[in-house]
């Protein structure tokens, strides 16, 4: 297994835990005032500026891991490099991640049009971020591993 298929691979899994553990933390932290109250807005608009802090700065911390971890394991460097096929590969996934949040955000917009609580809208959001995130991830995968 090459290394971009590795860290592709611990990429999806880190994207889950990230995710499902941040949900787990904020879920009791839910206000209980009416459905559009301020604080439910605010806890909203915490929630995505949180978990967006959150998720980078763990996705710096496992990825500086892996790399100690590879390294130790394999007694390689991380590739310096980036050819063709790895471009295209990235290209690809990138396609795939923004259609994938384009597509979430309409539906969110398209939540609002039919009249549905605003949280909706943003639950929504979130999912299709984290949806985005983890199609990228196995785009790269099921490339590294197909072909393009």
């Amino acid at each position: 297994m090459t290394y971009q298929e590795k860290k592709s691979i611990v990429s999806v899994i880190t994207a889950i835990l990230i995710f499902v553990s941040y949900c787990l933390y904020m879920y009791p932290q839910y206000p209980g005032g009416g459905v559009e109250s301020s604080e439910v807005f605010r806890y909203w608009g915490s929630f995505v500026l949180f978990l967006t802090l959150f998720s980078i700065v763990a996705h710096i911390i496992i990825s500086i891991i892996f790399n100690i971890v590879f390294r130790m394991t394999t007694n390689e460097k991380e590739p310096t490099f980036a050819d063709e096929l790895d471009k295209l590969i990235d290209l690809k996934a990138n396609r795939n991640s923004f259609f994938v949040f384009v597509i979430g955000f309409l539906f969110a917009m398209g939540s609002l049009v039919f009249y549905q609580p605003s949280q909706v809208m943003f639950i929504i959001l979130i999912t299709s971020g984290f949806i985005s995130d983890v199609t990228g991830s196995v785009t790269k995968l099921y490339h590294y591993r197909r072909g393009v």
